[in-house]
């Protein structure tokens, strides 16, 4: 199906079986699971839950040698891409964080990280997230890092923070081979647009030479209509997900993607589409602050 799910970071945040959870739910519903660099379980226990198609999230640090060793222990466990997160370079004021002292629990690690140098967050008296992504994400980002991710993998590698037609023709000739439209759960930058308000854009300026997935804002069967309708080739959903690890775990995460699918479906029958090719533009009526679908029986 094309709800598909998101890198969130630190899931045993949320319940004691993480990511591992989430990736036997991914596997159970038959979709993607995209696994966070800054998860607390790794490449290598998410791979050993069993099969299932997963794409591994990636930021630039400083340390080159540490993306290096991450890309290939991703590809070693199976991980099909590489989604190259492209808009933190520097993290967004979450003043939620700075207000809570946003912190990891002691007993929980980055395991991506494990042993390596950028593997455990430092106390601080704001946010630790912040002093951590400050002192471990490369600022100097920019599209020679997606030429140099070439020349170390040869996984398809995904842009996840595009939201602009002048940076999709970049990406096209950067050479990746897909763009996720983020804008990274709106915590980056206060008035950045919907992704779905971005995404046709973000489609028109693709003109079909790559996929366009959105993530972001997901929340009923009808809004992963409209994605595909506006010429989304699928959607990543991330705070659905932790919302239901955090209520029932593994059963939580394969509940909401049940729900998410029946009610896309019953979208698709009420709009008279018997597969996801009869979803078209003409489906969607557009204005300045909402989609709204457009029934063709």
């Amino acid at each position: 199906m094309p709800i598909m799910i998101a890198p969130t970071a630190m899931q045993k945040m949320a319940h004691p079986q993480g990511e591992n959870a989430t990736a036997r739910a991914a596997s159970a519903a038959g979709t993607i699971m995209t696994l966070s660099s800054r998860a607390n379980a790794s490449v290598e226990e998410v791979a050993s839950t069993g099969a299932g198609i997963r794409f591994f999230q990636l930021y630039v640090l400083k340390d080159r040698n540490v993306v290096t060793q991450l890309v290939r222990r991703a590809e070693s466990a199976g991980f099909k891409a590489i989604a190259l997160t492209v808009d933190t370079p520097v993290l967004g004021r979450r003043e939620a964080d700075i207000k809570n002292r946003f912190t990891m629990p002691p007993h929980l690690e980055l395991k991506n990280y494990e042993g390596l140098k950028p593997g455990k967050l430092d106390k601080t008296d704001d946010s630790d997230l912040a002093f951590y992504v400050a002192a471990q994400n490369d600022q100097s980002l920019n599209w020679k890092d997606v030429k140099w991710l070439q020349t170390i993998t040869s996984l398809p590698i995904l842009l996840k923070g595009v939201l602009t037609a002048e940076d999709t023709k970049l990406s096209i000739q950067a050479g990746v081979s897909g763009i996720i439209v983020s804008n990274h759960g709106a915590r980056q930058l206060d008035y950045v647009p919907a992704t779905i308000t971005a995404l046709e854009e973000v489609v028109k300026a693709a003109g079909g030479k790559i996929p366009v997935f959105l993530d972001g804002g997901i929340r009923r069967g009808t809004d992963v209509f409209k994605a595909l309708a506006l010429g989304a080739s699928g959607v990543f959903i991330g705070r659905p997900v932790v919302y239901s690890l955090a209520a029932d775990g593994e059963a939580g995460v394969r509940k909401v993607l049940e729900i998410l699918r029946d009610e896309f479906q019953l979208t698709m029958a009420l709009c008279g589409c018997r597969s996801l090719k009869e979803i078209s533009r003409d489906h969607v009526v557009t204005d300045w602050d909402r989609t709204r679908i457009a029934p063709r029986l």
